[in-house]
């Protein structure tokens, strides 16, 4: 793929921090063909964008309102028509030097791609662990229940982006729900095993892998991914074949049957959570939410 690519991010309140850091692996790529995108949400981007270097030009989308889910939806589908891929980098996330390389390389024998992680905590200390899943899995067993593609280290062709859209209003959860429509329909996803983003870990992630957890932790967890499947189930202009549906409509009965035990008793979520952490812990998004080695708390 020798096109230019899109590199999109989102710079919004509180994440000024680490905009330094993330600047500095931007101008560290060592592919350079590619163009910065920036939706600013509420935001003032003039101290920052020179940081990106002088021969970096960013696109600033500004938007005076709009929910995250409306602000990355406008972006994506202003970008799917000027360029062959986009390369998703959140911006409190540090960039290793081949993440573009990497990603041009995935896309030129897939159609979505996700790399693995470092995870570091708020200050950017690496703590030495990895998030991935095995580059054979399983994908329909996998993706109707967690997700290893975040707008940090997934990267799309545009064709097949373009017909995840249109993304829900008011949808929380943008990247599961993107790699969930290009798995449905039936887009050539695959894992890239070699670490080219450092995922910063801090209270204000919405997805949290590292334990421990908390009840309340879960319980917001839980919400969210039942929120997931209430938009990627309804049709909203994205039909789903019928074997993606059915797999999804299982996970979804799993979710609602977790959430209804546990939001009856507060005892019962209690020695969830508390068997939970004393699991090995599965670094990947949403694992904590209706554990199946922990089923006979939840299931009934």
């Amino acid at each position: 793929m020798a096109d230019q690519l899109a590199v999109y991010t989102t710079w919004y309140p509180g994440v000024e921090r680490f905009l330094a850091d993330w600047a500095e692996s931007i101008r560290q790529q060592t592919d350079q063909d590619f163009d910065v995108w920036i939706g600013v949400d509420r935001f003032d981007p003039a101290p920052w964008v020179d940081r990106l270097g002088e021969r970096r030009q960013a696109r600033l989308l500004p938007v005076a309102d709009g929910t995250p889910a409306q602000i990355r939806g406008r972006a994506i589908a202003r970008i799917v028509e000027e360029y062959p891929a986009v390369v998703f980098v959140d911006s409190d996330d540090r960039l290793y030097p081949t993440r573009v390389e990497g990603a041009r390389k995935a896309l030129a024998v897939r159609e979505v791609d996700a790399c693995a992680l470092r995870i570091m905590n708020e200050t950017g200390q690496d703590l030495g662990i990895r998030f991935e899943v095995s580059t054979d899995v399983d994908w329909s067993g996998f993706l109707p229940h967690y997700n290893v593609f975040g707008l940090s280290n997934s990267a799309y062709r545009s064709d097949v982006l373009a017909r995840c859209l249109p993304i829900p209003d008011d949808c929380i959860l943008v990247d599961w729900l993107l790699a969930t429509r290009a798995w449905a329909s039936g887009a050539e996803v695959g894992f890239d095993p070699c670490v080219r983003m450092a995922y910063r870990q801090y209270p204000a992630n919405i997805a949290a892998v590292l334990p421990p957890f908390s009840s309340e932790g879960v319980r917001a967890a839980a919400e969210r991914v039942r929120g997931h499947y209430r938009f990627v189930l309804s049709e909203n202009g994205n039909a789903l074949p019928e074997e993606p549906r059915r797999l999804l409509e299982r996970a979804r009965e799993r979710v609602e049957r977790f959430c209804g035990v546990t939001g009856r008793s507060a005892e019962r979520l209690g020695r969830y959570v508390e068997a939970l952490n004393a699991l090995p812990p599965t670094y990947v998004w949403w694992w904590a939410v209706a554990h199946p080695d922990l089923e006979d708390l939840w299931s009934h």
